[in-house]
């Protein structure tokens, strides 16, 4: 991507996400707090660097950058017959970036499938783009349904733990978990939140806090070690968290320390709230051990601030982990509330 095209500006209602016509401004958020920089990707190969290195993250942003990236491919080829050869290639590329997230191949196939489906001499790149717009409004209004869905469950006062980032950042524009704490804050109800940091990348602290912030939500940062205690102590009522991958018996991948927080719940006796869109649901995989977990680079752990914390030392980096279903108190998605048994709760 290149520098001249970076904007330092306030993005409109926590939009990480504006189609351009010919490009793709994302919102940096390797940056966040401190610097609000857009960054222009005008190629797919830019979209996919955007992703690997979570300049753009959560899975359904993930999924809606990846469909721009398909329109970006579509629109490089001056031959109309090699058209679908680079859009296979490009999928192959951009579904490389992130192994774990379910949204990204929804969204990808999505796309293959627009192309395959269109008429003969059809404007390609035209019929594509207007499905990636699609694709990202769909999940706006999918995640004010979760939001709607998810709300009703709140009481009129609830201290809320979460875990990572879920908001508009991580979506199309409203969020998944904390979208159901803005729909509930919007109904004029009492919630206040606690933030796990969300190491090693801080995703709670650095994101979740700062659109906490911005949207008047009083907001406590938690070091992820301190859950247990903070439930022990009985400052929390409930636990939501978003996922990057369901399988279809209910287990759920979402950001690593997901797992202990589930446990912790249970200990308590506090429901553990999952919220996701459906597109994250993959009934291709019985159980959650089928589902890829994506391990990043050691030096994520190893450096702070930039500087190396240790020298020779080895780190384990996975960025997710499985909740298993038993653990799992409801899904809520944009049908409504699902309660186990999850095999059988599946919308048609």
């Amino acid at each position: 991507m290149s520098d001249d095209s970076e904007v330092k500006s306030q993005p409109k209602e926590f939009i990480s996400l504006t189609w351009k016509g010919e490009s793709l401004l994302i919102l940096d958020q390797r940056l966040l707090p401190h610097e609000e920089v857009f960054v222009e990707a005008r190629t797919p190969e830019e979209i996919a660097e955007a992703i690997r290195t979570l300049q753009v993250r959560g899975a359904p942003a993930i999924g809606i950058a990846a469909a721009f990236g398909m329109v970006l491919a579509a629109r490089s080829v001056k031959n109309p017959d090699k058209v679908m050869e680079c859009l296979t290639q490009t999928r192959k590329l951009l579904a490389s970036t992130r192994p774990t997230a379910r949204n990204l191949f929804w969204a990808l196939e999505r796309m293959i499938a627009c192309a395959e489906r269109a008429p003969r001499n059809a404007d390609l790149s035209g019929l594509l783009e207007k499905e990636a717009l699609a694709i990202q409004q769909e999940d706006y209004q999918v995640c004010r349904a979760i939001g709607e869905y998810g709300a009703a469950l709140l009481p009129d006062k609830v201290s809320v733990l979460t875990h990572c980032n879920t908001g508009a950042l991580a979506t199309g524009g409203w969020g998944t978990a904390l979208g159901i704490i803005r729909s509930a804050r919007a109904q004029g109800k009492e919630v206040s939140v606690y933030a796990d940091e969300t190491r090693p990348l801080l995703q709670g602290s650095r994101l979740t806090a700062w659109e906490l912030e911005r949207g008047g939500i009083p907001v406590t940062i938690l070091p992820d070690s301190a859950a247990g205690y903070c439930m022990r102590k009985g400052l929390v009522d409930m636990v939501i968290v978003g996922a990057d991958r369901i399988a279809k018996n209910g287990d759920v991948v979402n950001k690593v320390g997901t797992y202990p927080l589930a446990l912790l719940a249970r200990e308590h006796g506090l429901e553990f709230l999952v919220a996701a869109p459906l597109s994250t649901v993959d009934l291709s995989l019985a159980s959650g051990e089928e589902i890829p977990i994506e391990e990043r680079s050691p030096e994520e752990v190893l450096t702070l601030s930039g500087h190396l914390i240790s020298t020779g030392t080895k780190a384990f980096n996975p960025a997710f982990d499985i909740t298993p279903a038993r653990l799992v108190s409801a899904i809520i998605c944009e049908k409504g509330v699902l309660r186990p048994p999850f095999e059988s709760a599946w919308p048609d």
